[in-house]
C-alpha cells in the first residue's frame, strides 16, 4: 500500500466541467445526497475545495454556507484547507467533494477538518473509487497524464480506517456511477454491483466518546465480588466451638 503523504503536485479542477464525464459524476453526487442534506443540521457548512463548491447542496437544513478553497470563481474564502481560518469546533458540517483526490496529505486534511469540527458535527467525503472501470485507467500510460485518472484514489476501507482513528461514527457509505460515460452510470450495475462504482460517498459523524470499550475497562467493571478467604470454614468452626462450650 503506498503512503498517504506524497510530495508531488497535484493540479486540481477549478469545477466538475474541467473533468470528462464530470457533469455526470456531479449530477450522481447530488442525486446520492440528496436525502441527506435535510438530516443536517446547524449553523455553518463548510465546502472546502473548488469541487465541493461546485456541488448543489440547496437542500441542506443548514443555511450558511461557506466555500473555501485556493482557486474557482465560486469560492468565498480564499484559504489554504490544511490551515483553515476558522476556529476550533465553529463548524457544523464538512464537505469534502473530491478534495482527499486532490492533496498530497490527506492525513493532516482530516485532522485539520476534525479541529473546526463541533462535536457530533458532520462530514461528507466523496472520491474515486480505484476498484472500477475508472481506476483501471491509472494503469494505462496514456491515460495516467489526464484528468480524473492522475487524481489519488482510496478504497472506501482506507477512508473508513483512517475517519475510525479520529473518532468518526460512518453512518452511510456507498458507490455511484459504475459506468462513467453514462449519465445514469448504468441503473441495472449500480443496483446489482454497487461495489464497482466510481465514486464513493462516505456520510460521518464526530464523536467525542469512544466507540467501543476499552479492553481493560470492560473485563474490570465484568468483575464480580469475590468471597472472602476461609469466611465459611471460620465460621463453621465458630458455631461449633459454642455448640460444645454451651450444650443443649
Amino acid at each position: 500500500m503506498k503512503p498517504a503523504q506524497s510530495n508531488k503536485t497535484i493540479e486540481a479542477p477549478a469545477s466538475w466541467d474541467d473533468i470528462p464525464c464530470g457533469a455526470y459524476y456531479r449530477q450522481a453526487l447530488e442525486q446520492g445526497l440528496k436525502a441527506w442534506w435535510p438530516k443536517l443540521f446547524g449553523f455553518h457548512l463548510l465546502k472546502i475545495g473548488a469541487l465541493s463548491a461546485d456541488l448543489d447542496t440547496g437542500d441542506c437544513a443548514i443555511s450558511h454556507q461557506v466555500n473555501v478553497g485556493l482557486a474557482s470563481e465560486r469560492l468565498q474564502v480564499i484559504a489554504d484547507p490544511y490551515q483553515l481560518p476558522f476556529a476550533n469546533k465553529s463548524a457544523d458540517a464538512c464537505l469534502l467533494a473530491h478534495t482527499l483526490s486532490y492533496t498530497g496529505d490527506p492525513h493532516r486534511l482530516l485532522r485539520e477538518v476534525d479541529r473546526v469540527l463541533i462535536d457530533d458535527g458532520w462530514l461528507v467525503i466523496t472520491t474515486f473509487n480505484p476498484v472500477s472501470l475508472l481506476g483501471l485507467g491509472k494503469i494505462c500510460p496514456i491515460l495516467f497524464r489526464r484528468q480524473p485518472y492522475k487524481s489519488r484514489m482510496y478504497t472506501q476501507m482506507r477512508l473508513l480506517d483512517w475517519l475510525g482513528v479520529l473518532n468518526f461514527e460512518v453512518l452511510h457509505r456507498t458507490h455511484l456511477q459504475v459506468l462513467p460515460w453514462r449519465r445514469q452510470g448504468g441503473r441495472l450495475l449500480s443496483t446489482h454491483f454497487p461495489a464497482i462504482g466510481c465514486l464513493s460517498v462516505i456520510v460521518a459523524r464526530k464523536r467525542t466518546f469512544p466507540l467501543s470499550l476499552t479492553p481493560l475497562k470492560n473485563k474490570t467493571s465484568s468483575r464480580g465480588l469475590r468471597r472472602p478467604v476461609n469466611a465459611t470454614t471460620r465460621s463453621c468452626r465458630q458455631r461449633h466451638a459454642f455448640k460444645a462450650k454451651y450444650p443443649l
